[in-house]
């Protein structure tokens, strides 16, 4: 079985104001999802917006087509 980019992992360190982490695990709660989830999700869509012409690979297509048939 071929692995994709997205099975693999890597750390994103992010500082961000205790106010606001505490509010965002709490919306990721209520939803029924993890932080690392809805970033991945936000890094995904950021991407496909902001291209600007680069060539996209179809597994990131593939996972930000999924988030959006689910909704």
């Amino acid at each position: 079985m071929i692995n994709t980019m997205e099975n693999k992992t890597a750390r994103f360190t992010l500082l961000i104001d205790p106010r606001k982490k505490r509010m965002f695990e709490e919306i990721c709660a209520a939803h029924d999802l993890t932080p690392s989830q809805v970033v991945r999700q936000l890094i995904r869509e950021y991407i496909i917006e902001h291209a600007d012409g680069r060539e996209l690979p179809a597994w990131l297509l593939k996972a930000a087509t999924k988030k959006a048939t689910r909704e």
